[in-house]
């Protein structure tokens, strides 16, 4: 990240060559060699700028692509699994598991829906691509029936949203410490409340110092547009308020 700027200042900073010979020899040569020089120093800098902008892009487009191929393996593998214990049940002739093991299904169907209905692209594919990623965390979404967000936040505050959740996500999950191979529970719900929309956190577990984990979650959203409320002193449940716009 850094080389790069480091060669287009180099590349621009050796104009100072031809300046100097044209504040020690002015001349009609020294002052066409500087203005040729400047332009070449200009065209190379907004080439080298474009192809490395280009490049940038094309590593966040690969970037995405990885991490939806792996959020799609990841549901297909959910969904075999599923499959596989419903075939079993009803090969052992076991109606009342097979009709458990259906309705978990739909339950999972329903809350990727709800999910997916939030409208918000960033926030969606963070919570659908999440568990897809090896983590101390597990995260578990709730999300209010009919809840959208699509035609009630502008793209702008629909980001921010993202960032705000995602940061304050990261907060719970390297707060505390966890033993070896266990996992600490984080439910995430998603509510409306009259004009404001209700993001909840509400972990399970040891997560360290509540009110160390409380602060962090308020500096987070420090001059966002949502502010963070807590209702539950001395634990780990802090609630996130953003005002709908009129």
């Amino acid at each position: 990240m850094k080389s790069w700027k480091i060669i287009v200042w180099a590349v621009m900073l050796s104009a100072v060559l031809p300046l100097g010979l044209v504040y020690w020899q002015p001349s009609l040569f020294t002052c066409l060699l500087l203005g040729v020089w400047v332009a070449a120093v200009l065209a190379f800098s907004f080439l080298y700028n474009r192809r490395h902008y280009e490049e940038e892009l094309r590593i966040q487009e690969k970037t995405l692509q990885q991490a939806a191929n792996r959020t799609l393996n990841h549901h297909r593998h959910d969904w075999m699994n599923d499959l596989q214990v419903l075939y079993g049940y009803i090969q052992l002739g076991k109606p009342d598991k097979s009709v458990q093991c259906v309705e978990r299904i739909k339950e999972r169907i329903a809350l990727d829906s709800r999910i997916a209905k939030l409208g918000v692209p960033s926030l969606v594919f963070y919570l659908q691509s999440f568990r897809t990623y090896r983590s101390s965390l597990e995260l578990e979404v709730q999300v209010e029936e009919g809840l959208q967000l699509e035609d009630k936040l502008s793209p702008e505050t629909g980001d921010e949203l993202t960032s705000v959740i995602m940061q304050t996500v990261r907060a719970y999950q390297y707060s505390g410490l966890v033993p070896q191979g266990e996992a600490r529970k984080l439910r995430l719900g998603f509510s409306q409340e009259g004009r404001d929309i209700l993001i909840s956190f509400e972990g399970e577990g040891d997560h360290g110092n509540p009110e160390l984990l409380q602060g962090q979650i308020y500096n987070i959203v420090q001059g966002k547009i949502m502010k963070a409320e807590q209702f539950q002193p001395s634990t780990s449940y802090v609630e996130l308020r953003l005002p709908l716009e009129m």
